[in-house]
């Protein structure tokens, strides 16, 4: 084997390793042998062979910094020390990794972290359901408790959210693409406009635009001519994560909680994505000083480990035992990491430090908006940030849009990754690009991915002029 230290034509230092395996080599085997639903390596085309931090090095020795971090999983970034030595105690103590839901000193640790990680007026009623190991079991389990505990059956949830691929999860998420081919989706689900400042569904905007979809909302509950039975429940994303890093306004969550509520309609987060710091604070609807019926959580909450946890309010617990269960809801070791990662991102006030680090992301990002129009929104709440591309020469609406540019988004990701840096799109037509970094990421750090992104921006945006 040989190392050599070489500097690429784009500046990025890099070290080469000569083995008998590449990237090329394992894409291909990969290729050959999963499924045709594989999606990441299609647009990040690398084999990793290590990870620390906010970085991974692929096979051939090439270093990149991670923006996607398991699409927002990985809170505390990969291998953190924390993380992995709560996992080797649990192998060193012989502690069982398996207990299907029965309880260990380990589980009943996680949950008292959990628990007093709640606002002091939810702890007091809190349950806690353990699901299967993804964010959609969780969220499946909450459509059926509130199901169940109201005796209802419509769900209402909004345009643009995204809360799993399950065939219940799908049937209440935004995407039409992945339903074009599944028949027989779950009856009784109701799309409602969320507020999408740059696309306003009223073509509006800004707080007039929430304020309609607020009272649109209201009226829509309240007309006995509207066609939609009392629902057994609202779901929305506080941050819309999938749908292209789409913050609500604070005072629109607000409303639907008073409007929940005075209605009897279970409200239902998903913090899936927005959960355990990410917004900058630890549960994304304490921004708004709420406290929701239920909540799910998934991702960051297992420490980078498969677990998802539904927690609600003891009045929903209609439950009769076994109305919820799954193999894989008693992964000891993703306990044992979820409790670290719970405890150092409190004892060390990640939610504040991923608030400022996303203002200085926000900042660079909006000043690289100024010298291309091809960003044409910025937006997003702590390190859950998006760069909507679009076509400034496209067709203007009245709200002041232009036409996204999945293609030109799609480049800029390539040229991000070429120069050693790993983001997401998403958003409609796949034209946002998406930064969900560790939460531990330093301001020197935010500064080499905004370097790296305006220098991808420039000779993307170049070249795709010159070609046209």
């Amino acid at each position: 084997m040989v190392l050599d230290q070489q500097q690429d034509d784009k500046g990025v230092g890099n070290m080469s390793v000569h083995t008998e395996v590449s990237n090329h080599q394992l894409l291909e085997q990969q290729e050959k042998r999963e499924s045709n639903a594989r999606s990441y390596p299609r647009r990040i085309p690398l084999a990793i062979k290590e990870a620390e931090g906010i970085h991974i090095t692929d096979v051939e020795g090439r270093r990149y910094i991670d923006c996607l971090a398991g699409a927002g999983t990985l809170a505390l970034g990969h291998n953190h020390p924390v993380v992995t030595a709560a996992m080797e105690k649990v192998l060193h103590d012989r502690l069982p990794l398996h207990t299907l839901d029965i309880t260990t000193e380990v589980k009943e640790s996680f949950v008292d972290e959990l628990f007093m990680s709640l606002p002091e007026s939810f702890r007091e009623r809190a349950k806690v359901q353990f699901c299967g190991p993804t964010g959609g079991d969780a969220v499946e389990a909450a459509l059926k408790l509130a199901k169940t505990a109201t005796g209802r059956q419509s769900i209402l949830t909004f345009q643009g959210g995204y809360h799993g691929s399950t065939h219940g999860t799908m049937s209440i998420s935004g995407n039409l693409a992945p339903k074009q081919r599944v028949q027989g989706l779950v009856p009784d689900t109701h799309f409602l406009p969320y507020p999408y400042d740059y696309r306003c569904p009223f073509g509006r905007g800004g707080e007039e635009g929430a304020e309609l979809s607020a009272a649109y909302i209201e009226q829509l509950l309240d007309d006995p001519e509207s066609g939609i039975l009392p629902p057994a429940a609202m779901i929305f994303e506080t941050v819309q994560g999938e749908g292209g890093s789409i913050p609500a306004p604070v005072e629109w969550i607000q409303e639907m909680r008073r409007i929940t509520k005075e209605r009897g309609i279970p409200l239902i987060i998903d913090e899936v994505q927005t959960g355990i710091g990410r917004t900058g604070k630890l549960f994304s609807f304490e921004h708004a000083g709420i406290v929701p019926d239920a909540f799910v959580l998934s991702k960051a909450i297992g420490g980078s480990l498969p677990l998802s946890v539904l927690i609600y309010d003891r009045d929903l617990d209609a439950w009769e035992p076994g109305a919820h269960i799954g193999t894989f809801r008693g992964n000891q070791m993703a306990m044992a990491a979820g409790t670290a990662t719970l405890k150092y991102v409190k004892d060390h006030r990640i939610p504040d430090h991923a608030e400022q680090m996303g203002r200085i992301l926000m900042q660079a990002l909006n000043d690289i908006q100024k010298e291309y129009p091809q960003l044409g929104d910025v937006r997003g709440r702590g390190l859950m940030i998006g760069a909507e591309i679009v076509d400034p020469a496209g067709k203007e609406s009245k709200r002041g849009s232009f036409p996204g540019d999945g293609r030109l988004a799609s480049r800029i990701q390539k040229e991000c990754f070429d120069r050693g840096l790993i983001l997401e799109v998403g958003g409609r037509h796949g034209a946002v690009v998406r930064f969900l970094p560790p939460l531990i990421i330093t301001k020197e750090q935010v500064e080499e991915v905004t370097d790296i992104f305006r220098k991808a921006v420039e000779a993307t945006v170049k070249g795709y002029v010159n070609e046209d």
